[in-house]
């Protein structure tokens, strides 16, 4: 959808962060997604100066829910000191489900119906949901229902001791049972992704990662955090790794197709908890309250395929899409923030942006996109480095964009996505100096 303004009214980013990333079982272990998405509230909040009472509507991605925060918004939202009396609403695609909570916040400002909107994402993977099997589920529920104590005698009646044992989430997709890892293997495969570009790749991440730190490049999009038991600051990523090279990448054996397989657990994106907002706010009423926009939302598209061996080509399909929406090619954008679910799975993507083969076949264009200036790319580091919490990760992306998109004297930014179901996302931005 191309956002050029035809109502009058225009979505801008005017501040966004997170709290820092960390390893799944590591720092946040202790706490709930609920947890990890009020202290990102707080931290938009308190670091950007914004007033809770001008926050109209909070919207939030996730994609593996706690039945006990359904709608983790809201919960968040509360407990975060947001007037009760606001709004607030979860919204799930895999890991485009920040991107989703994004440009749903977009299009409410655009048809008039807000002006103030933070929308994000969380997710937690040390506490995930772990329930019984379905037919123990089903005694539990008519248990409810039992009055006498012979009623009870009957509870363990056609169950099986292998019915008692808890079920733990799939990652795998639901419509074909194959996990994304070993998706990646055969779409490596296809498009002759080598083990060597793969592990080269995310060398190249966890360097631009470690060295963006090191120099303060993040630091404006951070949180600081506290977990217990210690509850010391946590100010920093912990999913990057200071000292890998290429030789400890190659020792690495696959993860997934175990005999040929190219994908590791070096050149994936790791487990991670992590939350992120965004505070997004019509042109005129955040000059109105003293907020100076970093960037204007332009095109955005979502898009899907048939998840089998190309789960995770979206991006290649919805990365046209949005330039074509624009009139732009890929050498007007001044800054690329693409999601590195695996290294096989951005390099297979930038390889079918620019191949002819791949343009005539799927893209029913006569030539090829182009080739993506790596000396733009994720220069910051990526989910790679960073880590990839499911739901915050869409987030994460904008943020950096608009971030760069100043830092690096940019006027356009091109954000891209692929998720679970084989869907993909991209959007454009555009800078502003207002």
């Amino acid at each position: 959808m191309n956002l050029k303004n035809k109502s009058g009214f225009e979505a801008v980013i005017v501040a966004g962060g997170r709290i820092p990333f960390q390893r799944s079982m590591s720092s946040y272990k202790h706490l709930s997604a609920f947890d990890l998405a009020r202290m990102s509230l707080e931290g938009l909040i308190t670091k950007s100066g914004l007033q809770p009472e001008h926050v109209e509507l909070v919207i939030m991605g996730t994609v593996i829910q706690d039945v006990n925060t359904s709608n983790i918004a809201r919960e968040a939202a509360l407990a975060a000191g947001i007037p009760d009396d606001v709004p607030a609403f979860t919204t799930t695609m895999a890991c485009i489900s920040s991107n989703v909570a994004i440009t749903t916040a977009v299009e409410k400002i655009r048809s008039g119906q807000n002006k103030v909107i933070i929308a994000g994402g969380v997710e937690t993977m040390s506490d995930i949901p772990i329930r019984f099997r379905k037919k123990f589920r089903q005694k539990m529920l008519e248990a409810r229902k039992y009055r006498s104590f012979s009623d009870f005698l009957k509870f363990f009646k056609g169950l099986r001791p292998s019915d008692l044992l808890p079920e733990i989430p799939s990652i795998s997709e639901y419509s074909t049972g194959e996990t994304m890892g070993a998706s990646c293997d055969k779409m490596a495969a296809k498009y002759g992704v080598t083990r060597e570009e793969q592990d080269q790749y995310a060398l190249r991440s966890h360097q631009l990662a470690a060295e963006a730190t090191k120099n303060g490049l993040l630091k404006n999009e951070l949180f600081p955090a506290a977990a217990p038991p210690e509850f010391e600051p946590i100010t920093s990523d912990n999913t990057f790794h200071t000292d890998t090279s290429m030789d400890k990448l190659s020792k690495l054996k696959p993860a997934f197709e175990k005999k040929y397989g190219t994908v590791t657990a070096g050149n994936s994106s790791a487990l991670t908890d992590g939350a992120s907002v965004a505070l997004i706010m019509e042109s005129d009423k955040a000059k109105e309250l003293g907020f100076k926009a970093k960037a204007r939302f332009r095109a955005y598209t979502y898009v899907a395929r048939q998840p089998d061996v190309e789960l995770l080509i979206g991006p290649a399909i919805a990365v046209p899409n949005v330039l074509d929406q624009m009139g732009l090619s890929l050498q007007d954008i001044d800054v690329f923030e693409f999601h590195e679910a695996f290294a096989g799975q951005i390099l297979t993507v930038l390889k079918a942006l620019d191949s002819d083969q791949f343009a005539k076949q799927r893209l029913n264009k006569s030539s090829k996109v182009g080739e993506i200036p790596m000396d733009k790319f994720n220069l910051w580091g990526g989910s790679l480095s960073l880590g990839h919490p499911f739901g915050a990760t869409g987030t994460r992306l904008i943020t950096t964009a608009a971030n760069r998109l100043h830092k690096e004297d940019g006027q356009f930014a091109l954000v891209a996505a692929c998720a679970a179901g084989g869907q993909g996302h991209a959007i454009i931005l555009e800078r502003t100096d207002n």
